[in-house]
């Protein structure tokens, strides 16, 4: 015989902290109690870790929006692994900061957690780091994706424009710079320096650029790109993979320490151990 609703919901307990329309923010404390009564309508939030087998139990009943812990992320990611298995289901996840919240107690990740990591889909709705869980649960509850937000994983924002025009553009690869971006814009990026790299660098030809060292890797081919860059007059530099992930120009504009340069990135002032953000006004500012 099935497991009677009854029985489901002594042995995968859940509570309602919130309802909105129809929509609800449950809190429990394990993804295990995740089940069908959640598909479509509602914000789990299990006290578990974010980590890919979590994630499975979460997803194969398709809640609305999932947000979890995040095990302080510990070795290879592990604890946050599952936010990127989640949205490439199309499900809006975060976790929060295991510094904040209690292991097992969806009651304390409810009232005291903090964002620590999202993904794409949870980002579009709203989500940040830092943000209570409370808030960010609202917000997967009450708003959503649409079509173009989903299908366009384009960031890009102007950090910092200048009276003539130039300006600082972060955007996590550089071939989404634009043609308005030659000559004008230092553009961050979170792709690598490598050979392929420097490819799309002189095609985009910006005023500068920062991207990612990619590791530096065998022979130091992530950042080779800099001396190609160099040859045709192009001033840039590159992102420490030790200090900002790779594919994530935000969290290299903001938290990014400079690993590499060339000479006329060198020659604007841009020097190795520098905050990306400072390197990067130093290239809008120098010139050619």
């Amino acid at each position: 015989m099935g497991e009677t609703l009854l029985e489901r919901e002594m042995e995968h307990p859940q509570e309602v902290v919130a309802e909105r329309d129809g929509r609800r923010i449950i809190i429990m404390d394990s993804a295990r109690w995740v089940d069908e009564r959640n598909t479509d309508r509602d914000v789990v939030l299990p006290a578990s870790y974010i980590g890919v087998l979590p994630a499975r139990m979460c997803a194969v009943h398709r809640p609305r929006g999932v947000i979890g812990h995040d095990a302080c992320v510990g070795k290879d990611g592990a604890g946050i692994a599952g936010l990127w298995y989640l949205e490439a289901l199309g499900i809006p996840a975060a976790t929060a900061d295991g510094m904040t919240v209690e292991m097992g107690n969806g009651r304390d990740l409810y009232e005291s957690g903090r964002i620590s990591y999202v993904n794409y889909h949870a980002e579009c709705l709203g989500v940040g780091v830092g943000m209570p869980v409370r808030q960010a649960a609202e917000l997967l509850r009450d708003n959503e994706l649409s079509d173009r937000s989903v299908g366009n994983k384009i960031r890009r924002e102007i950090v910092e424009e200048l009276p003539d025009g130039r300006r600082i553009v972060v955007t996590d690869s550089i071939v989404w710079a634009l043609p308005e971006d030659a000559g004008r814009s230092v553009m961050v990026t979170a792709g690598h320096t490598g050979r392929s790299g420097a490819k799309f660098l002189l095609e985009a030809d910006p005023w500068a650029f920062i991207c990612h060292d990619g590791g530096m890797s065998k022979n130091e081919s992530g950042i080779v790109g800099l001396r190609t860059a160099e040859e045709a007059g192009l001033a840039g530099a590159c992102i420490d993979g030790r200090t900002a992930p790779i594919g994530d120009a935000f969290r290299g504009f903001r938290e990014g320490l400079v690993s590499a340069c060339n000479g006329p990135a060198r020659e604007r002032g841009v020097a190795i151990g520098m905050p990306v953000s400072e390197a990067a006004h130093l290239l809008l500012v120098g010139g050619r």
